[in-house]
């Protein structure tokens, strides 16, 4: 039975419950009380009901109408009950034999059935009677383990009437207190609003009541249990835990509280020794992680993760958002930025909320911020609930616009098309993700670097750091042995790739010495990326289009899609190139088109600047950056900046030179010249003599002087050169003397690691017999 105090999931996002058998129904135990008490929350930008998605769309249920999944089935219904007029939930499922899924569905209007009021039963108060035994319903079967769903059983008719639709905005399943309105209510509510002002803002700021989503009771009753929101009686778990913390670890254990450090109303950071040297390697791109949002946690744990040289998930720091106001996450970010040394990221990844990325804009204007696409993928469903529900196959298209688009204009005609398509020119919330659209579709973020290698081909699964550990069901109770138990078991993984990256040899699949360098650079997950991309220049040509000056622009394109071609800028001089896909920008591994022009032009190892420390075997061997890599860069900089200026400068006047045979020969001429003075140049020179003229009487002995001082000033250059070719001896045997020694302790720290983890089988083993 529900609570009546706590507000519930979404009636579409139920799972059944109840006594499980093979292929046996379960009925979903679920009292319909009074409507209105109920909001329900999730973290959608906008209401469904603002959104006016096809408005033309009236294609009711059909026996044998099919649909990708029992989610779209279930929006379709739901959407179908909103332009009727009435509420839906799910009633009983089946499920399989073999591995328990569900294979059938049933989904009712919200009127079904009876209540049960069992004998001897005496409620604290009476509740109105919601449930009239209506038959309205579909059921939808699953075709197969992997085939669609398609509706089996369609009942219309009802014995109740419904609801016009000016009050349709008050059944439960099409209410919703979302993500955007319930920052806006805490920001007012915190103004000292009470509900009917902040009622009176939210009808205002939506164009209507109909466009708010839900009633003034259900903003009432969020109001209420946002200001009741604390840790409770688990407060005492968390404050003892951070205090353990950081007496084990005072110098690398970091937390702080918002307000009153006594409180258990305020926000909380908290991030240990591992999580800030994590950021110290990896800390160029972040994600601030409110998958809490997303699922309706009953804790709002919030992780700052990264990627680590594996491609990884890694950690870098933790919070509890008891407060989603605004001044609530400029603290939170601040704080964060304070723990992590006041280091800036290259970007940030957050939800695509306002309060977010405001407080984004002012602690870190220089970042490049970037809304979840996996956020706004799951905002299809509930934004356009209507054209989902009437075709199935739009959120897979939406997807594959948002996805497969290599260039801008390419972007800019599919989403044109598809709005059209689907008659959604006029749909407030599309129009809302395009004018955003430069701060989530990806062909607009690739020049900047998000580490983030599972979007390179359009990937569209996103891989949280607590995953399998924290989720809907974590209390606050558990949470901290939880937290400890998922950095456990990525510090476990993180080792295991370590060892496997150190011990296994990846195996080559070409003769390139290109892959032979990237095997021993770097880890073993990143490399099969990079070889990959190798592999794949067999089946693409580069053509080259323009060969001006110092930089050539090449057309690589894949054999039988010579339509859909890249462009590669290579510069001749620099050796540097730059792909209008802007892979190695966005995730930092050089594209294989980039790859075939180096094929075409015989360059055939990667040049050093394509090559990204974090994503190599020692992307933690932090004793090599700090003096060799600051010296190295510094003299690669300004060799870089000579070269550069010097074959600009030489380029031009080879052009001036080549246009007749008189300018040909007087090029010629000045160019022997200076080759000559530079030559000259090469040599060492002694320092200046000053000699006076008017004193004849000492001026044998000066030249006597001077021939000494020559002389003694050749010895010292000799032996400075000398010294400067040993200490360069020196410091390359240095360096490669801390290599292996960072090398030897990786081994060790994996060896230890797989004897503990050995011990604790045979303890396991002997405590079993």
């Amino acid at each position: 039975m529900r609570h009546r105090n706590v507000p519930q999931s979404m009636d579409l996002e139920m799972e059944a419950t109840g006594f499980e058998s093979e292929e046996e129904e379960e009925e979903e135990d679920d009292e319909d009380d009074e409507e209105e008490q109920h909001p329900q929350t999730n973290n959608n930008y906008n209401n469904p009901s603002s959104s006016n998605s096809n408005p033309n769309s009236t294609t009711e249920p059909y026996i044998g109408m099919e649909f990708d999944s029992e989610l779209s089935a279930r929006a379709f219904y739901n959407a179908y009950a909103r332009r009727i007029g009435f509420s839906t939930r799910v009633s009983v499922c089946l499920r399989s034999r073999k591995d328990s899924s569900v294979i059938r569905r049933r989904v009712v209007c919200s009127r079904e059935g009876f209540r049960r009021n069992p004998e001897n039963h005496d409620p604290k108060r009476h509740r109105s009677v919601t449930r009239v035994g209506c038959k309205a319903q579909i059921t939808v079967k699953k075709k197969g383990p992997l085939g669609k769903w398609y509706i089996s059983k369609f009942i219309k008719d009802h014995n109740h009437d419904l609801v016009p639709p000016d009050r349709v905005h008050c059944l439960r399943s099409h209410r919703r207190v979302n993500g955007a309105a319930r920052s806006l209510i805490d920001t007012l509510h915190a103004a000292g609003m009470g509900a009917a002002e902040v009622m009176t803002v939210l009808i205002k700021e939506s164009g209507g009541i109909d466009n708010v989503g839900f009633t003034k009771v259900d903003c009432q009753n969020y109001m209420t249990s946002s200001s009741k929101r604390s840790l409770g009686s688990g407060n005492q778990l968390v404050f003892d835990f951070l205090k353990k913390m950081s007496e084990e670890d005072p110098s690398g254990f970091f937390y702080s509280f918002q307000g009153d450090s006594e409180s258990s109303s305020g926000n909380i950071f908290w991030a240990d020794g591992n999580a800030r040297r994590n950021y110290e390697y990896f800390g160029d791109a972040v994600v601030f992680d409110m998958a809490y949002r997303r699922g309706r946690y009953k804790v709002p744990f919030a992780p700052f993760t990264g990627w680590n040289h594996h491609g990884q998930p890694v950690l870098f720091g933790c919070a509890l958002m008891l407060n989603e106001s605004e001044a609530s996450f400029v603290w939170l970010f601040t704080t964060w930025l304070q723990a992590m040394y006041g280091r800036h990221p290259v970007s940030i990844t957050t939800d695509q909320d306002r309060i977010i990325h405001s407080a984004v804009l002012q602690v870190f204007p220089d970042t490049r911020h970037r809304f979840s696409k996996w956020d706004v993928f799951g905002e299809v469903q509930e934004r356009l609930i209507d054209v989902c529900g009437v075709h199935p196959e739009f959120e897979s298209e939406f997807r594959r616009c948002v996805n497969s688009a290599e260039t801008v204009d390419e972007f800019e005609s599919s989403w044109k098309f598809l709005v059209g398509r689907y008659e959604l020119l006029d749909n407030e919330w599309l129009q809302l993700m395009y004018r955003n659209r430069h701060q989530w579709v990806p062909v607009y973020l690739r020049d900047t670097f998000f580490g983030d290698l599972s979007a390179i081909h359009g990937s569209d699964t996103s891989s949280s750091y607590f995953d399998g550990f924290i989720n809907a069901t974590t209390t606050v109770q558990t949470l901290i042995k939880q937290y400890e138990k998922g950095v456990a078991d990525r510090y476990e993984k993180e080792v295991k790739e370590d060892y496997d990256t150190l011990n296994t040899a990846p195996i080559l699949r070409t003769p390139s010495p290109m892959e032979k360098q990237a095997a021993g650079l770097y880890t073993r997950k990143i490399f099969a990326r990079f070889q990959e991309e190798l592999v794949e220049t067999l089946a693409y040509a580069a053509t080259l289009m323009d060969d001006a000056r110092s930089q050539a622009t090449y057309r690589v394109a894949k054999y039988g899609e010579e339509n859909r071609a890249h462009f590669v800028r290579f510069n001749v001089f620099r050796k540097k190139a730059s792909c209008s896909c802007q892979m190695f920008e966005f995730a930092g591994l050089v594209c294989r088109h980039i790859l075939a022009v180096f094929r075409v032009i015989n360059i055939l190892t990667l040049p050093s600047h394509y090559i990204l420390k974090r994503w190599t075997r020692n992307a933690k061997s932090i004793l090599l950056d700090k003096g060799a890599r600051e010296l190295q860069n510094s003299l690669e900089e300004c060799y870089s900046s000579r070269y550069d200026s010097l074959s600009r400068e030489i380029m031009s006047y080879v052009e001036m030179g080549a246009e007749s045979s008189d300018t040909y020969s007087v090029a010629l001429n000045g160019l022997r010249e200076a080759a000559k003075k530079v030559a000259d140049a090469k040599k060492p020179r002694p320092a200046p003599v000053q000699s006076t003229s008017d004193n004849n009487e000492n001026h044998e002995s000066s030249q006597s002087s001077d021939t000494d001082q020559d002389k003694k000033i050749q010895e010292l250059t000799t032996e400075l050169e000398g010294a400067r070719q040993r200490c360069e001896s020196y410091r390359q045997n240095l360096f490669g003397l801390l290599k292996n020694m960072e090398e030897q302790k990786l081994k060790i720290s994996v060896k230890a690691q797989s004897v503990r983890l050995n011990l604790g089988s045979e303890l396991v083993a002997e405590e079993s017999k």
